[in-house]
């Protein structure tokens, strides 16, 4: 561990602590008499704040309980942070109020001009492609906070004429659209709703009915049961490949005898999403079961080919 990244180590260490004596920082950190003086007045620098309590007893006292930021970043630490910042810049929605490009210029700013150089010759040289915002959802800001402070609220969604209660559980980036999941409150299901159809959010102000801990248990269990109808295909190693850049959570991959498979289970209504999933895998897919998913995985076929006559 270097000297920088052990004063990280330091500071995040006594940012739960009320004090502290050399001793803490010795053995905690393998470190010599000296060596722990030395870093506290590199700590002190750093923006941690004490006073020294003679006696016994007494020791270093902070004044102040709370993170203090590690400032000291190695080139390596700074690169990363700016090449996830670079990725994250892509989306055009995200449910936080400031955009990453301003963040990265503001971090870029606190750089000297030797390592701003070193950054953006990093950013020329490593790219990053991704699928960015293929939705335009408006409300992704309420619908964190609904999910962080645990209310609930009423969602008015595309097609439906009156408002339904929800309390909401996570929020998920996938593909290029946003989803949020949680119970309707009134029929007392688990829903995964795309947030671009997500057209008016209210807070009711009445209690949560759910803990977060009940709403995760909700949640396994409707992954559990609601992908009831089984399935299993043979795929070619380009298959997994693209299975494993592209898999949901109802999806699994096993290896047999130099054979890959995949398999896992779907609910009727993602009938019609399964085929076209399965179609986009091409020739390196065979369905083996259920029978009513190759009749429909063949139909599709028999309309591409209708296509060409």
């Amino acid at each position: 561990m270097t000297r920088s990244e052990r004063l990280n180590q330091e500071l995040i260490f006594l940012s739960y602590k009320n004090g502290f004596h050399i001793k803490d920082l010795m053995t905690t950190f393998a470190i010599s008499k000296r060596t722990a003086l030395r870093d506290i007045q590199s700590l002190e620098q750093l923006g941690l704040t004490f006073y020294v309590e003679p006696g016994r007893y007494g020791g270093y006292k902070l004044t102040k309980r709370q993170l203090w930021v590690p400032v000291l970043l190695n080139m390596q630490e700074i690169n990363a942070l700016f090449f996830a910042l670079k990725a994250l810049s892509l989306l055009s929605a995200t449910p936080f109020e400031k955009s990453y490009t301003t963040i990265y210029q503001k971090l870029m700013a606190t750089l000297p001009l030797a390592e701003q150089q070193k950054v953006t010759r990093l950013q020329d040289v490593v790219n990053y492609y991704a699928i960015p915002n293929l939705d335009g959802p408006q409300l992704l800001q309420p619908l964190l906070n609904a999910i962080l402070n645990e209310t609930v609220v009423t969602l008015q969604l595309k097609g439906r004429a009156t408002p339904q209660p929800f309390q909401l559980f996570d929020l998920l980036f996938r593909n290029g659209v946003w989803f949020v999941s949680g119970v309707n409150l009134a029929t007392r299901q688990w829903k995964i709703i795309r947030c671009d159809t997500v057209t008016g959010l209210t807070v009711t102000y009445q209690p949560a009915l759910f803990s977060y801990e009940a709403l995760k248990q909700s949640q396994a269990a409707y992954d559990q049961h609601h992908h009831n109808i089984s399935y299993r295909c043979k795929l070619t190693p380009r298959g997994r490949e693209i299975v494993q850049r592209n898999h949901y959570a109802n999806m699994q991959l096993e290896h047999i005898d130099n054979q890959d498979y995949l398999y896992g289970g779907y609910n009727q209504d993602e009938y019609d999403y399964m085929i076209q999933y399965l179609l986009s895998l091409g020739t390196n897919v065979e369905i083996l079961e259920p029978k009513s998913l190759q009749t429909g995985y063949l139909a599709e076929i028999n309309k591409i080919k209708a296509m060409y006559r």
